[in-house]
């Protein structure tokens, strides 16, 4: 996609959706049947089909399939976005991104300032919704808020762009500065609506380990993930990886947000889940690290195998940037571990590949899980292990996926 068809994007091409994206309401049709709703699997622009979970705002979620894969293709990479107000229009002639507040020189960047005037850094890491896998909660019997991803709502990309600390030290922090804040240029439909901001204390902000970025798998970034400018913070949730970032404000106080100290939180205990009685009734905090999480991506679910084949079962690994050290499988359901072979190490905040390869000798129905563990004892817990909060977040139990062998 050319420059300008990428910066007219949504008025150039969004077919499923361009009503709503556009400000018109599209109309209503009333469920009337009872079983499980379905989404439609439709290709944005720059996307393949993907499983429309809505469009305004636009939520596509990845196939299962894709984590057969160390690098997600930008092309089938998920979209999360909270505000149904997203520019139709992006001119990077005129696109600033502005560094104000408790700073010596306040600073207006376009782009090509980003790309010229600073050092560019790559990482390769996981983007991850803290939401992802929610609908899996519901094998606690329990319900939860929020949308009811599968696995899809992650990604694993090579990031490009700027470091923050190095936009920052060109602004000059002051002396009193404590945290920075991060916006973008999605806007609520009404202004009662809170702003997606999202903020971080400064010694985090001046880490080095967050960028921000211009590019993604070697492109410009794709208009639904963020374009022009996306905030990278490897390890932590996608929650704070504002997407079409505009806005670096340095503060001297904490600003309380409702996305901060309300939505993406849960209860601030050891397990970070309820205890007993709602988790609103606990003293709450920001989702903030991922948990150590592996998830199958073939053999996907239902699929016949014929026996005395030799499948080659695979996947990925991630958790917060202390690395993984193995990937545990079982191919009975639970009842006996083997480890598998990891693949190549793309860095502590990538995937890491595993695969096993399995020689089914007796026909039936079988259930692979898998289990990942990374390199400070961090272990996935079993569904029926894992402790629940209200939001459904941070979801990381033992993946399972059930197969036939005829």
């Amino acid at each position: 996609m050319d420059p300008l068809n990428r910066r007219n994007f949504l008025g150039a091409g969004l077919i499923l959706g361009a009503s709503t994206l556009l400000g018109k309401e599209t109309s209503q049709k009333i469920v009337t049947e009872s079983h499980e709703f379905v989404p439609p699997t439709i290709a944005f622009p720059e996307k393949k089909p993907l499983k429309v979970i809505s469009d305004r705002p636009p939520l596509l979620e990845s196939p299962r399939d894709i984590f057969t894969r160390a690098i997600t293709p930008n092309d089938q990479f998920f979209v999360r976005w909270h505000m149904p107000d997203i520019p139709t229009y992006i001119d990077l002639n005129e696109f600033r991104l502005q560094v104000q507040g408790a700073v010596e020189t306040p600073l207006s960047l376009s782009v090509d300032d980003l790309k010229s005037k600073f050092e560019p850094v790559e990482i390769t890491s996981v983007l991850q919704c803290g939401g992802n896998s929610r609908k899996y909660y519901a094998a606690t019997g329990q319900a939860t808020h929020g949308v009811q991803w599968g696995h899809g709502a992650m990604g694993c990309a090579i990031w490009k762009g700027v470091r923050l600390k190095d936009i920052l030290n060109r602004a000059g922090v002051k002396g009193s500065a404590r945290f920075v804040g991060v916006n973008g240029l999605e806007k609520p439909a009404v202004d009662e609506t809170p702003k997606f901001f999202r903020e971080m204390e400064i010694d985090e902000a001046l880490s080095g380990e967050i960028i921000v970025a211009y590019s993604m798998n070697g492109e410009d970034l794709p208009y639904l993930n963020g374009f022009p400018l996306r905030l990278v913070i490897p390890g932590h949730f996608s929650d704070s990886w504002v997407k079409m970032l505009s806005e670096i404000t340095v503060m001297d106080q904490y600003r309380k947000s409702f996305f901060m100290d309300v939505a993406y939180t849960v209860p601030d205990n050891d397990c970070e889940c309820v205890i007993s009685g709602s988790d609103f009734e606990y003293k709450r905090k920001p989702i903030a690290v991922m948990k150590v999480k592996s998830v199958i991506g073939y053999p996907t679910p239902n699929t016949i195998i014929k026996k005395g084949s030799r499948v080659k079962v695979t996947g990925v690994a991630f958790d917060q940037g202390k690395g993984i050290k193995e990937v545990m499988i079982s191919v009975d359901g639970g009842k006996s571990w083997s480890p598998t072979a990891l693949e190549k190490d793309y860095g502590k905040f990538a995937y890491r590949p595993w695969t096993f390869v399995w020689e089914p000798k007796a026909k039936g129905e079988y259930t692979i899980m898998v289990r990942a563990i990374n390199r400070i004892g961090n272990i996935q817990p079993l569904p029926e292990d894992i402790g629940w909060n209200a939001g459904g977040y941070q979801y990381n139990a033992v993946d399972s996926v059930n197969v036939k062998i005829v």
